[in-house]
């Protein structure tokens, strides 16, 4: 395959991300939320795919016509913010003006977000939260914390996403990349095990679930706190 149909393979894999959010909103409509979660985890192994391939594959230069940067950024809205905002809303999880509120933050807060220039750091981390409420809202629905909880969950989250404080790329942050990209291996597997058993999964996954989600959200924070090349001193 040359160069050139191999940058457009790439970019059609990343606009297959619409279709499978279609499908889970489709489910999601159905209160099928295992269903919907399953096709948002599939979606996030297409998004965490896509990107290598296209660095590999020079989309830029080898296709240039399609915008693979503005393409991900609509999937992604779709995958990581609309589609678990209608869950946590419809689910019943945040009952009343809660589940209002959760909406308008996370919607209005995450295409802000989106469209802020300033989102990538120069080590390809994020500065604040990345709005990957898809992974958030499924961790939501395995643990069931009470409805006071989820709320401040969703406005911290929400507030970090407007601060300098760095959340990891599990597959481009280089500082503990074989250990972050193990991590969000793990995290998918469990992602979609519980999934599949309709969060029925087990107290041992439930907590790895747990366990692993605080690597991710906390891990940026970690190396901001402790700069590489810091040695202790014996």
């Amino acid at each position: 395959m040359n160069p050139r149909l191999k940058a457009l393979s790439v970019h059609l894999l990343t606009a297959s991300g619409a279709v499978l959010s279609m499908f889970a909103m489709l489910a999601a409509v159905e209160g099928k939320w295992s269903l919907m979660f399953l096709w948002l985890v599939v979606a996030l192994i297409v998004d965490g795919v896509d990107g290598p391939l296209a660095r590999r594959f020079d989309v830029r230069k080898n296709w240039p016509t399609y915008d693979g940067v503005l393409m991900d950024l609509i999937v992604d809205y779709l995958t990581y913010v609309f589609i678990p905002a209608f869950a946590l809303f419809k689910s019943g999880l945040l009952p009343g003006w809660t589940g209002w509120l959760a909406i308008i933050v996370i919607c209005y807060g995450s295409v802000v977000y989106f469209a802020d220039t300033r989102m990538k750091t120069k080590d390809k981390s994020f500065a604040g939260f990345p709005a990957c409420w898809n992974m958030v809202v499924l961790v939501l629905f395995a643990t069931e914390p009470s409805q006071t909880v989820i709320l401040l969950i969703v406005i911290l989250l929400t507030i970090t996403m407007f601060t300098n404080l760095k959340f990891i790329h599990p597959v481009r942050t280089s500082r503990w990349y074989e250990l972050s990209l193990g991590v969000i291996i793990l995290w998918i597997a469990l992602a979609g095990w519980a999934a599949w058993w309709d969060f029925n999964e087990g107290p041992v996954a439930k907590w790895l679930l747990v366990l692993t989600s605080l690597y991710l959200a906390l891990a940026g924070i970690a190396q901001q706190m402790v700069p590489e090349g810091i040695r202790r001193v014996k």
